[in-house]
């Protein structure tokens, strides 16, 4: 018996009589002839929806077709990643870093501690953070939390404990492994500074209105000296020496004062030291050199230990790195290299053996508001205005083509100095004048200087 050709089933008289039932213009659920095969086909031929929608767009080209309404293909918006690899946009300086984020306003100061492996900030949002170095992550958020900005926080060199000031005239300290508030203590005036001394034992406070430094306990928050008008305009910032025995202060009147915490006097001023107002200061890890950083767009580094400047001024002033107001500055800790922040949003890294700028950072979006060194000097971590940190990579900065193309351009080469066997450069064009074989450092040691220069500071009264 011949089979039977696969096919419609004929209609029947019983399909006629309900075709005949049904009023025009009335649907009905009508089977399709063959609906399972077409539907088992359409499920073999995996055509994707944009391919779909790709091959209709193709078919309304054409010209005879321009009546018809084109089918619109969806469009899809790729969303590119950010880039987050190199900080540095110059195709020849390629440095890499994190973006931090956690504060919803200016971050006003950063700090590394605890061997490198935790950061420490403060912000106008009103908060103190603890950071995960590694990850990047937000540890904790220091309680009770101030009610005004957070001018600037400062940890002990231990870290053990942490300090801040705020817009809403209090100073508190907490307890970094527990985030125990310890004291909060009110003031008179708006504070604008706050530091510990490195072996923990002071507290050096500036305020605004009254121009004044206060020096407290760290403990017991004893006041053991309170200068007012120490400067004739507000004070920007203050810092202690490595000895924790010297207190340097910069202000808005141009001026650099350095006070003695034992004698409570004044062992030094510097007037005029800059064309601005004096932004930040920061000395050197043998407390005998004091960097400045100022609004005239320049950094100067001064020999405060054997009052040197009266004869011969800074030592090395530093020019041409920021195209705006120098915000902030820091030392390496062997003082190989200085780092500045500055309100053209850049991070500039400075040779201070030859006085320039070895690189620049750049990737934040406003001003850049302090800088910081990792004690391995692998690490450079800046706070800005635009609510973020960034820490960068810069292990490998002498490799960076960029740096390396200053250095020829400047004609440097790398030598040991004898004095401290640390590394310094050198222009090629010094050797054919003079032998040099220690860096500037020990060149302005003051055992290398006469014995006239070599005596100890006079105290210097203001001038009112």
């Amino acid at each position: 018996m011949a089979s039977r050709r696969p096919g419609p089933p004929r209609s029947t008289n019983k399909d006629r009589k309900k075709l005949s039932s049904i009023a025009p213009g009335m649907h009905w659920p009508m089977r399709v002839p063959g609906a399972t095969t077409v539907m088992k086909a359409l499920g073999r031929f995996k055509m994707s929806v944009p391919d779909i929608y790709h091959t209709r767009l193709l078919a309304s080209l054409d010209p005879l077709a321009l009546d018809k309404d084109t089918p619109q293909m969806p469009v899809k918006q790729e969303i590119m990643p950010e880039e987050k690899v190199w900080g540095d946009h110059q195709p020849l300086s390629k440095i890499p870093f994190k973006i931090l984020s956690g504060h919803e306003h200016v971050v006003s100061s950063c700090h590394f501690c605890v061997n490198d492996t935790k950061l420490l900030s403060s912000s106008y949002d009103r908060t103190v953070k603890l950071w995960d170095a590694t990850d990047g992550s937000v540890i904790r958020d220091f309680e009770e939390r101030p009610s005004a900005p957070v001018t600037e926080c400062s940890i002990t060199a231990d870290s053990r404990r942490i300090i801040a000031a705020s817009y809403d005239k209090t100073v508190r300290t907490w307890d970094l492994e527990t985030g125990q508030l310890l004291w909060r203590i009110n003031h008179d005036y708006f504070i604008v500074s706050c530091k510990f001394s490195p072996d923990g034992k002071y507290v050096a406070l500036s305020s605004d209105v009254d121009h004044g430094i206060c020096i407290m306990d760290a403990k017991n928050t004893t006041i053991l000296a309170n200068i007012k008008d120490h400067h004739r305009r507000s004070i920007m910032a203050c810092c202690f020496d490595p000895d924790s025995q010297k207190l340097a202060s910069v202000s808005l009147d141009r001026s650099i004062k350095i006070w003695d915490v034992t004698s409570k006097a004044t062992l030094l001023t510097i007037t005029q030291a800059h064309e601005n107002a004096i932004s930040n200061c920061c000395f050197t890890f043998s407390g005998h050199f004091l960097c400045s950083s100022s609004w005239d767009k320049n950094l100067k580094i001064w020999n405060v230990h054997t009052g040197e400047f009266r004869n011969r001024g800074a030592c090395v002033t530093l020019m041409q790195g920021h195209n705006g107001c120098v915000s902030s500055c820091c030392f390496a800790r062997d003082n190989s290299f200085l780092i500045s922040g500055g309100f053209d949003k850049s991070v500039a890294i400075w040779d201070v053996g030859e006085g320039y700028r070895k690189l620049s950072l750049k990737g934040h979006e406003d001003w850049v508001m302090d800088v910081a060194i990792s004690n391995n000097k692998k690490w450079i971590l800046s706070a800005s205005k635009d609510r973020t940190m960034r820490l960068w990579n810069i292990e490998n900065i002498d490799q960076v083509p960029l740096v390396i193309e200053n250095k020829k351009a400047m004609g440097i080469r790398v030598k040991q100095c004898e004095g401290c066997d640390r590394p310094f450069s050198t222009l090629e064009s010094d050797s054919a004048l003079e032998i040099v074989t220690k860096c500037i450092f020990c060149r302005r040691d003051p055992t290398d200087l006469p014995a006239e220069s070599s005596s100890s500071l006079d105290t210097e009264n203001d001038e009112d």
